[in-house]
């Protein structure tokens, strides 16, 4: 009897040094995946809309980004986190024609952007120098975005903003 609590006792040492480890690295695996891979956010502004509404889920991942994707930065209004639309990228030159977006001389807006909203912005030309990327929100009239504080450094791009949960 004393011989068969022995021989159980260093299989229960066993089985919580086993799910000790596998905790460990479930913590791990999650601390690299965030760090390196993706991480989601829920969205706390009206400024993408029509694209994002406030409380929709995204996931936010590595990736260098273009004209035209969704990217989250760190703002330099505030220092908070916010997503907004690349539209310009280094070398292009921009400019706001009676609500109408041109890049490089062309009309860029894509077509879910409500013109009637704010009709009669004019803004620019601006050129995008080296190293800067400029975003718009998709909600052209309710958003603070380049038009306020200048293009954006790439290296306050923390990631590119994918849409999971509308």
């Amino acid at each position: 009897m004393i011989l068969a609590r022995r021989a159980a006792v260093p299989r229960v040492i066993s089985r919580v040094v086993a799910t000790a480890v596998l905790l460990v690295a479930a913590v791990v695996a999650v601390v690299l995946i965030r760090t390196f891979v993706a991480w989601t956010v829920t969205v706390g502004s009206t400024s993408m809309e029509p694209t994002l509404h406030r409380g929709d889920v995204v996931l936010i991942h590595y990736g260098r980004p273009g004209r035209g994707d969704l990217v989250a930065f760190t703002s330099p209004e505030d220092g908070a986190l916010t997503i907004k639309r690349v539209v310009a990228v280094p070398g292009d030159t921009l400019e706001i024609r009676d609500a109408v977006l041109f890049v490089n001389d062309a009309a860029a807006d894509p077509p879910f952007i409500d013109h009637a909203s704010f009709d009669g912005t004019w803004f620019g030309p601006v050129a995008v120098p080296a190293g800067m990327l400029f975003v718009l929100g998709d909600n052209r009239a309710g958003s603070i975005d380049s038009r306020t504080y200048g293009p954006i450094p790439e290296t306050a791009v923390r990631g590119r903003v994918t849409p999971l949960f509308q």
